[in-house]
């Protein structure tokens, strides 16, 4: 079997992709790059990588105990990243809920080899890729998002298009 690239995010619904768009369209025009397809929109938890397919059940068992309570994330500027060269929406807080898990999320690959990232987490939404820099844009209205269940997502190529599939809630 082959490796899957995976990670876990939250992930929205139509309805908040919808409230988001319609808080970003106003902005997100006046920068320039390659617009994420809003289908696309997620907020990345853990980083996974590749992943051997046949260990993908052992996982879904591993992180099935974890329950997030609500997690309320409040987006509310859309910012330029210089490394990845990306605009995001991003929140200025993050809640301890969240933190708890990512937290527990991590825990949970440790036996599957995989070692959790040493950097900041960040929460955030990718909206524009191959971004030219520009100074921060506060949104005229704040998207404020609940979610209360996370997903495992596979990274897929598609005609040097990437799109992301949930595979469990």
């Amino acid at each position: 079997m082959a490796d899957k690239k995976l990670f876990f995010a939250l992930w929205p619904v139509h309805r908040q992709r919808e409230v988001l768009r319609d808080a970003i369209n106003p902005v997100l025009s006046t920068v320039e790059g390659q617009t994420v397809d809003r289908r696309n929109w997620h907020v990345t938890l853990v980083f996974i990588g590749n992943f051997p397919e046949e260990k993908i059940p052992g996982l879904m068992a591993a992180v099935d105990s974890i329950r997030p309570v609500d997690i309320r994330l409040r987006f509310d500027s859309l910012t330029f990243w210089q490394r990845p060269k990306i605009a995001c929406m991003h929140t200025k807080i993050i809640p301890p809920e969240l933190e708890r898990l990512v937290a527990d999320l991590q825990e949970a690959l440790v036996p599957f080899g995989v070692v959790p990232e040493e950097r900041v987490y960040r929460p955030h939404i990718t909206v524009s890729r191959k971004v030219r820099a520009f100074q921060e844009i506060r949104l005229a209205r704040p998207v404020e998002l609940q979610w209360s269940d996370f997903e495992l997502v596979e990274s897929v190529s598609v005609r040097g298009e990437v799109q992301y599939h949930p595979l469990k809630q």
